[in-house]
């Protein structure tokens, strides 16, 4: 019976996320978007045989900027991280750091490792004196590149 077969892993579900610099976790996160990459597409016109068509070939690597958003608190490392860009530090902002999304038992299952990575963005809250909803942080990584490694 197809039902006895057992899955070699069943898909992760992502509620919940940290971010580690320098080896040490800074932050844990609700919400991560925008990790992947994309390549630029080249056309050159060819003729062969008589025929013209399209050849379509890979051009430049562009990496996705990666948004990070929590709920706030008194951790104050991403704020101070950007602050080094905002200083015109950025050799020292650039950092090798990885999002890692956790499973229901708060171990690592997934990993993305990134490279140059330094904070173009962060900000505070939107709030509204009528509101219930948890006060949201924002930080924008950008980097030089990212690889999805094993857990």
């Amino acid at each position: 019976m197809a039902y006895d077969k057992q899955r070699e892993s069943d898909p992760l579900i992502g509620y919940q996320f940290g971010i580690e610099v320098g080896g040490m976790v800074t932050g844990y996160f609700a919400e991560v978007g925008g990790i992947g990459s994309e390549s630029e597409v080249v056309e050159n016109k060819v003729s062969q045989d008589g025929k013209d068509f399209v050849q379509k070939m890979p051009g430049r690597l562009k990496w996705n900027d990666v948004t990070l958003k929590r709920g706030i608190t008194d951790n104050l490392q991403i704020w101070e991280w950007r602050q080094l860009v905002e200083d015109g530090d950025v050799k020292g902002a650039r950092k090798n750091c990885s999002i890692l999304m956790y499973d229901r038992n708060a171990n690592v299952a997934a990993r993305w490792d990134f490279v140059n990575a330094w904070p173009s963005k962060v900000s505070g809250p939107e709030v509204k004196a009528d509101s219930n909803d948890f006060a949201i942080e924002e930080m924008v990584l950008v980097h030089e590149g990212m690889k999805r490694v094993k857990a």
